[in-house]
């Protein structure tokens, strides 16, 4: 059968099949193997046919590009042929069984991929006009979801960049590939042998757990995405970790997954990047912790990690989201657990976590926050701490605080003009920096100035360090120049 030149691929790869599936009836040697791809060349036969049916299939890049691939193997598969019609084989029988098995998988591929373009809707796109960004980016979407379900590695890597720079763009585009399918594709390209794609997919999944309409759809993956992104934590790059990271975050909101983290590992994978990771990795792996640490069936694995320590050592020296995420988690470990508690208060915990408190509540919108949930009562206990340190930190706390006349009210009702007043008292130089600093705030309330004048302490101790702002505001109120 003569092959046609200058031919569509579509045309070429009819004619190859027919031509194979002649030859096939002459072949002498490995007459069952030869039966079974013949079977499957049927089954290719019909999804020409079925490919024939789109218009877009002459022309889109995907389909025009797998033709080509299987004119390939068909060729080589009629080389075959034409050497096992011989009696003698040339190249040795186990040679030629080994290359009859590559063409057999290789066919296998393209019914496998012949099969998700056909489905994929790729090809009806191509004679549709788009008319609006939603659709455009519907059409794109569905073309690298199906890019990263076919052809080649380099094929799969370039879509993978392709579709992290869509997702990137908008939320809606987020949403727009997840109702496309992504997230099960996403997951079986996890198994990928190549390492680049493998730290793609985790950072396009990280994408998709951003997004709170889409996080359902990975905590319905299950223990699989579970698994997966364990794993990578555990041998994957500084660059996959911190994305792994942001996925676990959202997976652990799940009770089953949290359980799931914390009994395969991951609580000490977690551990070992808040002490090594780097400092977003850090920030996002105390941010998992936190949530894992609400569950008390869990609690136990921190304790046998050491996790106290780690944490405390995070909320001194991490960033301010890893201050954040370390903190909650102490708080959440802590909850109805006195030992605990000690624990922290001899590792000086205490003093780290109300010097955070100051550097949050430098946001008037934290502040409010913190005045809302009670903190100002917790803050005049700090101040009469018996750690200098707790101290120190709650004055600065006070001073950052005391941004209105509201808060600076409040303070003074809660006692801690005169915890403040008996830090004046004190031997060491920088709690007495630091009263006094608190107070330069208070005492620009009225009420507060009378309890200042009132405390026979507070006067003797303004003087003898120098306090001259305080007497001047405490003459102001009785109507003297300073």
């Amino acid at each position: 059968m003569k092959v046609p030149e200058n031919d569509d691929p579509m045309s070429l790869s009819n004619h190859l099949l027919a031509s194979l599936l002649e030859q096939i009836q002459s072949i002498n040697n490995f007459k069952g193997k030869w039966a079974l791809i013949k079977s499957k060349l049927s089954g290719l036969g019909a999804q020409l046919a079925e490919f024939s049916e789109f218009p877009a299939s002459f022309s889109n890049p995907l389909a025009v590009d797998l033709l080509r691939s299987i004119s390939q193997t068909l060729n080589e598969a009629s080389s075959l042929s034409r050497k096992c019609q011989s009696a003698d084989l040339a190249e040795g029988k186990l040679r030629t069984q080994s290359d009859i098995d590559a063409v057999s998988a290789k066919l296998d591929r393209h019914i496998k991929d012949s099969e998700i373009l056909i489905r994929s809707g790729v090809l009806q796109d191509g004679g549709v006009t788009v008319s609006s960004k939603k659709e455009a980016a519907r059409v794109e979407s569905r073309n690298l979801i199906t890019r990263l379900q076919i052809g080649t590695t380099e094929s799969k890597n370039s879509a993978m960049d392709s579709l992290l720079g869509l997702l990137q763009e908008d939320d809606k585009n987020v949403m727009i590939a997840v109702a496309q399918g992504v997230v099960p594709v996403l997951v079986r390209l996890l198994d990928s042998s190549s390492l680049e794609i493998k730290e793609k997919t985790v950072a396009v999944i990280s994408r998709v757990s951003s997004v709170e309409s889409s996080k359902h759809v990975l905590i319905a993956e299950g223990l699989l995405l579970l698994n997966h992104l364990l794993r990578v934590l555990e041998s994957g790059s500084c660059f996959a970790k911190e994305k792994a990271c942001i996925a676990l975050q959202a997976l652990s909101f799940s009770k089953e997954n949290a359980r799931a983290i914390g009994s395969r590992g991951g609580i000490s994978s977690l551990l070992e990047i808040c002490q090594a990771g780097t400092p977003g990795s850090q920030a996002f792996a105390a941010g998992v912790l936190k949530v894992l640490a609400s569950l008390d069936e869990i609690k136990e694995n921190f304790i046998e990690e050491n996790a106290v320590f780690v944490l405390i050592d995070l909320a001194a020296s991490g960033t301010a989201l890893a201050q954040e995420n370390s903190i909650g988690c102490l708080c959440n470990l802590v909850s109805d657990d006195e030992k605990l508690k000690l624990l922290i208060v001899k590792e000086v915990g205490i003093e780290f976590a109300v010097d955070f408190v100051r550097q949050l509540a430098s946001s008037p919108h934290i502040a409010d926050a913190l005045i809302a949930e009670d903190f100002i009562p917790r803050l005049e206990s700090a101040l009469n701490c018996g750690v200098l340190a707790v101290r120190i930190a709650a004055a600065r706390a006070v001073y950052v605080l005391g941004f209105n006349s509201k808060t600076r009210k409040e303070m003074g009702e809660c006692g801690c003009t005169i915890a403040l007043i008996k830090m004046l008292d004190g031997k060491a130089v920088e709690e007495k920096e630091a009263a006094a600093m608190a107070l330069s705030s208070l005492l620009l309330y009225t009420g507060n100035r009378k309890v200042f004048r009132n405390d026979e302490r507070g006067i003797v101790n303004a003087e003898a360090n120098g306090c001259s702002w305080c007497l001047c505001l405490l003459a102001e109120t009785c109507g003297n120049e300073c």
